[in-house]
C-alpha cells in the first residue's frame, strides 16, 4: 500500500466515526419485525335492504309488539331467539311460527317477498338487538 492509499484510508475512517458514531447494521441483516398492526375496528355493515323490508313489512308488527312480536333493538326478548341462530329464525320468519310467546306469519303476511328479503329484514332486527 502506497502512502497516498494510506491517508486516504485514515480520512476516510475518521470522517466515518464522526457521523454519529452509531453502528450500522450490515444491509443483508434483518431488519427486526414491526408491531403488528391492530385490526380494524369492525364495520357495521350497511343493510338498506334489510332496513326497507324491516320498514315496509316488518315494522308493522315488530316495531309495537303485535303477537308477540319482539321488539328490534328489545335485548332480552331477542336474545333467546338469537341463541337459537340464523337458520332457525330464517325458517320461522319465512314458514311462519307460532310458540308461547305469539306467532309469525309466513313471510310476515307479505307473501310477495322473497326468501333473501326475508332473511335480510331479519338480519337487520337481529343487528339492531345484539
Amino acid at each position: 500500500m502506497n502512502f497516498r492509499n494510506g491517508i486516504l484510508l485514515v480520512a476516510c475512517g475518521i470522517a466515518l466515526a464522526a457521523c454519529g458514531g452509531q453502528e450500522q447494521a450490515p444491509a443483508s441483516a434483518p431488519k427486526p419485525a414491526a408491531a403488528p398492526a391492530a385490526p380494524p375496528a369492525p364495520v357495521a355493515a350497511d343493510n338498506s335492504a334489510g332496513k326497507s323490508v324491516y320498514g315496509k313489512t316488518c315494522a308493522l308488527c315488530h316495531a309495537a309488539g303485535v303477537a308477540g312480536a319482539p321488539k328490534p333493538g328489545d335485548k332480552e326478548d331477542w336474545a333467546p331467539r338469537i341463541a337459537q341462530g340464523n337458520d332457525v329464525l330464517y325458517k320461522h320468519a319465512i314458514e311462519g311460527y307460532t310458540g308461547p310467546k305469539g306467532l309469525m306469519p309466513p313471510r310476515g303476511g307479505s307473501t310477495s317477498l322473497s326468501d333473501d328479503e326475508v332473511k335480510v329484514a331479519v338480519d337487520f332486527m337481529v343487528a339492531q338487538s345484539r
